[in-house]
């Protein structure tokens, strides 16, 4: 028998999580562990609430709505995302795959399912990461990535204490993070990406996901006056960091499956007429294959090298660091032979993102499932998923966890 989420209730809780926690000027701030945060998570708890879920929240502050229906044992099938967000959001990225989730939930108890597992929907704590580092936090505690304490004692950037935060908004729980073993995981998301919408697919299937790599990079040159000093003798460290945007967007486009990103920077002294003595940058290399993504990190490093050679100090700071993820492929199929079945275009595809998903991965057989993002913009107002490609894929969700429960 094929069963529907409730459309109309999945769209009214995505735009009514989305109205919770703005800001003065009307921008979507739910950052971390922040009042606002507090906000959206007390209105998600009244939904677990009304569908009878049993609420279960963590040191670390992930939430579970667990639905534990008579004669279902075992470990459950988790599905989920989060639901804080980046300054000036977007009201889907992690919301609509929590809130889809609970929509499977309470679509199998309307329609009198007796799964053989429990199932629960889960909210992780701190997946951007805005506030504190590194972001998809509550999932990297809840697998054993990260010691509970070691993240609890996170200072974020506006000096506060994770820890002391989620006490203060009332979400530092009893559990241990990880208490809820997942049978499997499965997470719905927007993609936040072009591919879907410009190949005209309704459905991603997620094989897999992008490796990352993050490094802050400091090159100290020599300060100078911008006039009087000619260009044969300058020691420019803005110019050497420009060589090396250069070189590693030229890598990322000779290089499979490569993208390069220098997404921050700041000079010293920064001022007009005189030439940078340091410069402070971010690196951001990905790449789906772990071989590649290795010999982006070591061409970036001998580049560095000559650098060195040419009498500029330069350090290289390890920020975060995580291997591509290959999916549970018989997920990955389950999701393309719900979308056949409903008559949904889908293909498979990669993660350039991060997600949740990469972190519980390593504990238990996990997919995505992608929905198209208009325009590709995610992380803006803008973001814009129409309303039949949500319920499209919340119903390819609720396939999905109807087989793995069974």
């Amino acid at each position: 028998m094929t069963l529907a989420i409730d459309s109309a209730r999945l769209v009214a809780r995505l735009k009514e999580l989305g109205a919770t926690g703005r800001d003065e000027a009307g921008r979507l701030c739910r950052v971390a562990a922040t009042d606002a945060d507090r906000l959206g998570r007390d209105l998600l708890c009244n939904w677990l609430s009304e569908a009878g879920l049993r609420i279960a929240i963590d040191r670390i502050g992930n939430i579970h709505g667990v639905w534990e229906p008579a004669g279902a044992a075992g470990d459950p099938v988790i599905i989920g995302s989060h639901i804080d967000t980046v300054i000036d959001a977007g009201v889907y990225d992690g919301c609509y795959g929590v809130l889809a989730g609970l929509a499977v939930i309470e679509a199998m108890q309307l329609a009198g399912e007796k799964p053989s597992r429990p199932l629960a929907v889960v909210a992780y704590t701190n997946e951007e990461g805005v506030r504190y580092a590194p972001d998809m936090m509550g999932s990297l505690v809840a697998a054993g990535g990260l010691a509970t304490d070691a993240a609890l004692a996170t200072i974020g950037t506006d000096g506060t204490t994770l820890g002391a935060e989620l006490e203060r908004i009332g979400y530092a729980g009893p559990h241990e993070p990880g208490f809820l073993k997942p049978h499997v995981y499965v997470e719905l998301h927007v993609e936040q990406g072009p591919i879907l919408e410009a190949d005209g697919q309704a459905i991603g299937a997620v094989e897999n996901l992008q490796g990352i790599s993050w490094q802050k990079i400091t090159i100290g040159g020599a300060a100078n006056h911008a006039g009087t000093t000619p260009m044969a003798m300058r020691h420019d460290a803005g110019v050497a960091a420009g060589r090396v945007i250069a070189f590693l967007d030229q890598l990322a486009r000779e290089t499979p499956g490569a993208v390069a990103t220098v997404g921050t920077m700041r000079f010293e002294p920064n001022a007009i007429n005189v030439i940078p003595s340091t410069a402070i940058f971010t690196v951001d290399l990905r790449n789906p294959d772990e071989e590649r993504l290795q010999g982006q990190e070591a061409a970036l490093d001998a580049f560095l090298e000559r650098l060195r050679g040419e009498g500029f100090a330069v350090t290289a700071e390890p920020m975060a660091r995580f291997q591509p993820v290959t999916f549970a492929p018989e997920i990955v199929a389950a999701i393309e032979a719900s979308a056949t079945e409903r008559q949904l275009s889908c293909r498979r595809m990669t993660s350039g993102a991060g997600h949740d998903a990469q972190m519980i991965a390593r504990i238990a057989p996990a997919a995505m499932i992608f929905v198209p993002s208009k325009g590709g913009i995610s992380h803006n107002p803008a973001e814009f998923t129409a309303e039949s490609d949500l319920i499209a894929g919340a119903n390819v969700l609720l396939d999905v966890a109807r087989k793995l429960s069974r």
